[in-house]
């Protein structure tokens, strides 16, 4: 019979051991909040679940993983990661200005407007408008974080061992990056 308190049950009473700090490999859910330089909030898990992930899987960006690793659970931290560890720098080459031709016909581009391509072998390119004019249109393929400093407030929920469920439909975040 599982033991409950405050009507959760108690995992490490049922026949796991319970974890002491987060690890390589370990399952881990935290709760999260994204900031800018600015102090503007770009993502939070906050009324939502927690966010759950397997360190070092590659689930998430890299000083995001890094910054878990070694927590224990009920640890708060605040770690501002540079744009090399999270979504790398921006890259000027993945901006480009195309003629309003090359576009769909019944496209009204709007700055901020994400667009699909096709990669030369098939594969989805994401870009956003971030200019036009009657002649043409400059899209960026950069991650619209890259280049950015980001701070995150982390509280360490849970931590387990082994991989996290597959099925991580419901987990849609900036960090993730899905």
């Amino acid at each position: 019979m599982p033991l409950f308190f405050r009507g959760e049950p108690i995992p490490f009473l049922q026949g796991s051991r319970p974890m002491s700090k987060a690890e390589d490999g370990n399952t881990v859910k935290i709760h999260y909040t994204g900031t800018l330089e600015d102090g503007s909030q770009f993502d939070s898990s906050e009324g939502r679940e927690p966010l759950e992930f397997t360190i070092g899987s590659g689930q998430v960006i890299p000083g995001f993983d890094k910054a878990c690793c070694g927590m224990a659970v009920g640890e708060k931290v605040s770690v501002t990661l540079a744009p090399e560890d999270a979504y790398g720098e921006h890259n000027p080459e993945m901006v480009a200005t195309v003629e309003r031709s090359m576009m769909p016909d019944d496209l009204e581009p709007a700055v901020g407007m994400p667009i699909n391509a096709s990669g030369p072998n098939g594969e989805v390119l994401n870009f956003v408008i971030t200019a036009f004019d009657d002649e043409t249109v400059t899209v960026d393929g950069n991650a619209p974080l890259a280049g950015k400093a980001l701070t995150f407030a982390i509280e360490m929920v849970e931590v387990s061992e082994g991989p996290a469920a597959e099925d991580n439909d419901e987990q849609e975040s900036v960090i993730t990056g899905v």
